[in-house]
């Protein structure tokens, strides 16, 4: 594997996990303002190992079990981080699996935020379908629809992976909505401050799904995963702990994030259905993406 890729990878990693979690983040650090400094420095250590290990290192093993269930999940894990030629050779085949569901699953968390959250405009064209939430379901219906019809012409499996894909999305939505709502509870809140970093860190495995899902855009390298992911938990951490005000200055940041992952899910989706994206695109885009809508941001602050 070049080295200027695999530095490109992680990089394009760290940024997707920052700015797909920069909302958590902001909640996160609402809550944190009312805990001690020496509970900050536990969050900041002790929940970013489990953040890095035990959500961002073994989900993505999980994810890819869950397309190859004969491998088991100990051979599974044993085989990514050894190098195994077989395992390789088993992912590498379901690998159109994997990407249809989780493309689906990416292109569906768009719509719902293009068609139903609240959002600072960022581009012509986000009002107007802002105000017409009532479509998304349709949308995303027929978006489906189509995409099984020509799934189940190459594979029933492969059909089936798509469902899976809409299903999990509206499955971690439901968790999210309810999980956000809690977790601004905890703001006025009196609970101690071992209870309130342990609620964060389970409200951290669920808002972590959109990134490790991503991260299949830009290589199915579990090492790289993590290390990639991992850096960009631990930057995002030491922003929620000590200068979050002045990310949320730059306020189209989410508008970045979400139309990066649209791009990445329809990359994934192209790719299950044979059409191979060059190894760097999934990087560039991202960058570029969240490039244009963080200039757009600073010179707002500027003006």
């Amino acid at each position: 594997m070049d080295f200027g890729f695999i530095i490109l990878t992680i990089l394009g990693l760290s940024l997707f996990e920052i700015i797909t979690s920069v909302d958590n983040a902001i909640i996160n650090a609402e809550v944190l303002r009312g805990m001690t400094q020496r509970a900050r420095r536990w969050f900041l250590l002790w929940g970013f190992l489990f953040a890095v290990f035990a959500v961002r290192g073994l989900l993505p093993v999980f994810i890819v079990w869950l397309a190859n269930p004969n491998l088991g999940l100990i051979g599974v894990f044993l085989g990514v981080f050894s190098n195994n030629p077989q395992i390789a050779k088993a992912i590498n085949e379901t690998s159109p699996l994997l990407l249809l569901g989780g493309g689906v699953f990416l292109v569906f968390l768009f719509f719902n935020w293009l068609f139903l959250e609240s959002k600072n405009y960022g581009l012509k064209g986000e009002k107007f379908f802002h105000s017409q939430g009532a479509w998304f379901f349709a949308i995303v219906s027929a978006l489906l629809s189509i995409i099984v019809w020509f799934a189940l012409k190459i594979d029933p499996m492969l059909a089936f992976a798509a469902v899976v894909g809409s299903t999990a999305f509206f499955i971690i939505h439901g968790f999210r909505q309810y999980a956000e709502v809690q977790e601004r509870k905890l703001i006025q809140g009196n609970m101690s401050d071992i209870s309130k970093i342990a609620y964060l860190e389970v409200l951290d495995t669920t808002f972590s799904i959109d990134g490790v899902i991503g991260a299949f855009a830009f290589t199915f390298s579990i090492p790289l995963i993590i290390v990639g992911n991992g850096l960009g938990a631990f930057i995002l951490r030491k922003l929620t702990v000590s200068n979050i005000e002045r990310i949320k200055k730059y306020k189209y940041l989410k508008n970045g994030a979400m139309y990066s992952i649209l791009f990445l899910g329809t990359i994934m989706i192209l790719d299950s259905f044979g059409f191979h994206m060059p190894v760097w695109i999934s990087p560039v885009i991202a960058f570029a993406t969240v490039g244009y809508f963080f200039f757009k941001s600073k010179a707002e602050i500027i003006s």
